[in-house]
């Protein structure tokens, strides 16, 4: 097993863990959430295999779901999230997607922060859409995604600029 591998499954256990234990259970206004287990998705190498993402990314929302008893609306945001991950990719750093050379995690600059931003837009529109699954309720809909999209989006920065590695 190489690093990549193992990097990658301390990030899934960890980001896991971390939204079952302490995530889930914010509850702000009742209904803005932040879901920063998003990172695993967002985090997952450029180059890695899309078979695997799709799969650790159902296996994560499936989880997800079992502990908050939600029927699968995380594993549907995942999947779909995983599956438009390389067109957001190639929408937010063009040439540099396509050499591979992207790393998320480096200093924030304007594509990183709109591919972290369009990410976690399109994982909460799928979320709230398939949890409320009412088209009477869409100004409940855009409210929870505009609100939790702005906390999920300040905890992902947060997590990922305290725990990148230091310049070498």
């Amino acid at each position: 097993m190489n690093s990549t591998v193992i990097g990658n499954t301390v990030r899934f256990i960890l980001l896991l863990i971390l939204q079952v234990l302490i995530f889930s259970q914010f509850d702000l206004f009742g209904f803005i959430n932040p879901y920063p287990y998003v990172l695993f998705i967002l985090l997952y190498p450029v180059n890695g295999n899309q078979s695997g993402l799709l799969l650790a990314s159902f296996f994560m929302g499936l989880s997800l779901d079992f502990f908050n008893n939600s029927g699968g609306v995380n594993a549907a945001a995942c999947v779909i999230l995983a599956q438009c991950r390389p067109a957001l990719f190639k929408f937010s750093f063009g040439l540099s997607y396509e050499y591979q050379t992207v790393k998320i995690n480096d200093e924030l600059t304007p594509e990183r922060f709109i591919f972290i931003l369009l990410a976690i837009l399109i994982h909460h529109t799928v979320l709230f859409s398939l949890e409320i699954f009412n088209m009477g309720s869409i100004l409940d809909i855009l409210l929870r995604v505009a609100c939790s999209t702005v906390f999920t989006l300040v905890t992902c920065l947060l997590i990922i600029y305290l725990i990148r590695p230091a310049k070498r």
